[in-house]
């Protein structure tokens, strides 16, 4: 991609409960995508965001927490939501912070990177295929899923071990990423999109 700006892909790390794993498979995650040359990472840490459970009505003014975050999905051309699987679906700060926003969402492609038990995620990431397509974001064919996630560990306790595979999905995730992060870029510099 010469002569291209880097696409500019936000790492939602979603889980916000003490002792969580988010954040080492978003370590993980975003290491495989700085090796690539055609993406810059923001990471959004839920945790730190500190986004208020309570919904603002229509004409209150938006928390500050919410204010400092909404320029960074703002300036997104795609995202990746780093959660794991609780009970089925995905965890309430999430939900929270997708309802807290809509026009950044709009016209961006989202893809997910999940981890769990045996279902490795895929359920939680079913749901939120539907809750983002309703905010007019793109959900991707692709993802990367993360079953049992506790059985690769390496025996210094790094993560993931040597040889545990997910590089293949993590490549083709990555390159649908890009595709429709810039098909969809340039559809919004020629052409507004409408809801």
């Amino acid at each position: 991609m010469a002569g291209v700006d880097p696409l500019r892909v936000v790492v939602i790390v979603a889980s916000t409960r003490n002792g969580r794993f988010g954040p080492t498979v978003a370590g993980w995650f975003v290491g495989r995508v700085e090796r690539r040359g055609d993406m810059v990472v923001d990471v959004v840490d839920l945790a730190e965001t500190r986004l208020p459970d309570t919904l603002a009505d229509q004409d209150e003014a938006a928390p500050p927490a919410v204010r400092a975050l909404g320029p960074r999905l703002a300036a997104a051309d795609a995202f990746v939501v780093v959660t794991p699987e609780y009970n089925q679906s995905f965890p309430a700060p999430l939900k929270t912070a997708i309802d807290w926003f809509y026009e950044e969402w709009k016209a961006k492609p989202v893809t997910f990177v999940a981890y769990g038990r045996e279902s490795g995620g895929l359920q939680a990431v079913a749901q939120l295929r539907q809750v983002f397509v309703e905010v007019h974001a793109v959900p991707i064919r692709n993802c990367v899923s993360l079953p049992c996630y506790w059985e690769w560990f390496a025996a210094d306790g790094s993560w993931p071990r040597p040889g545990a595979g997910f590089q293949a999905e993590v490549k083709t995730t990555l390159d649908q990423l890009a595709w429709w992060a810039l098909a969809l870029r340039e559809a919004r510099a020629r052409r507004p999109y409408v809801t």
